[in-house]
């Protein structure tokens, strides 16, 4: 059990049937009339955000989300498969359950897959991947204005925006979260 006025952030809890994550926190104590703690909560499950007040003594079930490295291994369709590395079981998870940032994932890498009592609900991808540029408009010489980007098509088929001394055919290093050229490989 967790008190309301033990919450940090990342706290997972069980309110109302869903299970809800504490974004931000904070515990107010007006001049007048009771102290409570004002919240910032998004359902782990659906990904939508709500702000809630809550009284300090209220207590909630804690919810244990359990965090496994996998191997993505292929998809079928709208199914992602991936591949546990303890025991070789693959679990399917469905296209709704990824990211976006799940496009920057090629075969073989390992990903974080999220559950909650036994259901997969999300994907983590690493947050740094590196991918090869195979499309993207030449660099002329003499191009040089700083902070100038231009738009690349990276193996997976994702599409960023690169500096423009990137090349055809280069390794570069993406930040997953941002989906932002962080530097070459």
């Amino acid at each position: 059990m967790v008190t309301a006025g033990d919450f940090r952030n990342g706290v997972t809890f069980e309110m109302d049937g869903a299970v809800w994550q504490i974004i931000e926190f904070q515990h107010v104590k007006p001049g007048k009339g009771a102290a409570f703690v004002r919240t910032k909560l998004r359902n782990v499950i659906q990904g939508s955000v709500v702000e809630k007040t809550f009284n300090p003594t209220d207590k909630f079930p804690t919810a244990y989300i359990e965090r496994k490295d996998m191997e993505y291994s292929y998809n079928d369709g709208d199914l992602f498969y991936f591949m546990d590395p303890e025991s070789y079981d693959m679990v399917p998870v469905s296209r709704d359950q990824l990211g976006d940032n799940f496009r920057f994932v090629k075969e073989n890498m390992v990903c974080n897959i999220l559950s909650y009592k036994g259901s997969v609900f999300g994907v983590d991808p690493p947050n740094f991947v590196t991918l090869q540029v195979t499309k993207t408009d030449p660099g002329f010489k003499g191009n040089t204005a700083t902070n100038t980007l231009k738009p690349a098509t990276l193996e997976t088929g994702a599409e960023i925006r690169v500096p423009l001394f990137i090349d055809e055919g280069e390794m570069i290093q993406v930040d997953t979260r941002t989906g932002e050229y962080m530097s070459r490989a």
